[in-house]
């Protein structure tokens, strides 16, 4: 059974994860992912110690595609890709602004060769302003968008220890080109889609971290949390333990868990607002009794009174869980180069066209000829390219 986006052809330049991890899931949906690489190819190629020439966040994030490799500093190359497009129904980039236009694959160049062309520009942050041109990393949005500063402790900022801007822009961009899909779907009008790195984390982080911000005449900065209470992780006698309540009702069931009938009666925890007022004095009062027993203990307690709780587990305790695997999110499966391999599966199950894994991560340049030769060029056509080292 085909995905949910089969029939749509997605020609993809991006590079590292923002883009490619976008396409991954249009991939994984059904469509047919074109990856255009440079001759170089991805830098994510070389990461984590590739084996067998493929590295394992380059297997995942470009999965369900062919890779294509053009030289696009050529002419003919350019060409090529035009011709690429005129069989695509998006093609999308995460070059600087700019970039794409001196190489002859600009907007209104491709939108002449497939005027419903859905265009997708992936940029750090933005085509203008005083930071347009600069080179951007996932630290450097962490940095700029305030999220190290909400993540960090006492007066030191602290980056997420994930690529987290790039796997929110990955996602935005993902819903982003569907939406533009369906729209193209109702109009015939193609569109040009426009997604900064900086604006996907702004946009994300706004509801609860810039709470203080969102009511005019009501702006306060919030200082990063002291070293000695970390969100909501809290030692056990044996572990580490997380454990939360929103609602009163919540509250309560998690006092009577943890034995502590007072914290009902005090003013600082009566009401959602003044637990967030006060949440220093909370978290340190909870930390307290839970470092006193072990973590089976606690969790046994915290789900006998419908306390939200977890274990919180390292990488390989994570992949054991069995919650993990009733879900079935983590599978196996034999790479052809790079041998046995564990990977999730699509997140989004879909009843009647499921998304699946049906293509391993290319190899760098395994699929130009085939390719080009489905965008109607001829084999001497093809040839030539090789031969100018216009292709590879």
């Amino acid at each position: 059974m085909a995905g949910p986006l089969a029939g749509y052809r997605i020609v993809d330049l991006t590079r590292m994860i923002a883009g490619p991890m976008a396409t991954m899931i249009l991939g994984d949906q059904g469509a047919d992912v074109i990856k255009v690489e440079a001759p170089g190819g991805d830098l994510t190629r070389a990461f984590s110690g590739p084996r067998h020439k493929m590295a394992p966040m380059f297997a995942i994030a470009n999965r369900n595609k062919r890779s294509v490799v053009l030289d696009l500093n050529h002419r003919a190359a350019a060409a090529a890709l035009q011709r690429l497009a005129a069989t695509a129904d998006v093609i999308v980039h995460n070059f600087r602004p700019g970039v794409a236009g001196r190489l002859g694959i600009g907007e209104h160049t491709m939108r002449r060769v497939k005027p419903d062309l859905i265009y997708v520009s992936i940029s750090g942050f933005g085509e203008s302003g005083p930071y347009a041109g600069k080179r951007s990393y996932d630290p450097v949005i962490q940095a700029l968008s305030g999220l190290a500063w909400i993540q960090g402790v006492v007066d030191r900022p602290k980056m997420i220890r994930l690529i987290i801007a790039d796997k929110v822009t990955a996602l935005t961009a993902a819903q982003a080109i569907t939406a533009a899909l369906l729209e193209r779907a109702r109009s015939g009008i193609g569109q040009h889609v426009r997604l900064a790195m900086l604006d996907a984390v702004i946009s994300f982080l706004w509801a609860e971290a810039m709470a203080h911000y969102t009511f005019f005449g009501e702006e306060r900065e919030t200082h990063p949390a002291p070293a000695r209470i970390s969100d909501l992780v809290f030692a056990t006698a044996d572990g580490f333990i997380t454990a939360g309540a929103n609602s009163d009702a919540e509250w309560k069931a998690l006092a009577a868990a943890l034995d502590r009938p007072e914290w009902l009666g005090d003013a600082r925890f009566k009401t959602p607002a003044a637990r967030e007022r006060n949440a220093q004095a909370r978290l340190e009062a909870m930390a307290a009794v839970l470092k006193t027993r072990t973590s089976a203990h606690w969790l046994e307690r915290l789900d006998a009174h419908g306390v939200p709780c977890a274990p919180i587990l390292n990488r390989w305790e994570m992949l054991q869980h069995p919650q993990v695997k009733a879900n079935a999110i983590v599978v196996e499966g034999d790479h052809p180069h790079a041998g046995r391999i564990r990977q999730p599966h699509p997140a989004a199950q879909f009843d009647r066209t499921p998304a699946a894994l049906t293509r391993p991560a290319p190899l760098l340049g395994e699929h130009t000829r085939e390719v080009l030769r489905e965008a109607g060029l001829a084999p001497d056509e093809i040839d030539a390219l090789y031969a100018a080292g216009a292709a590879a």
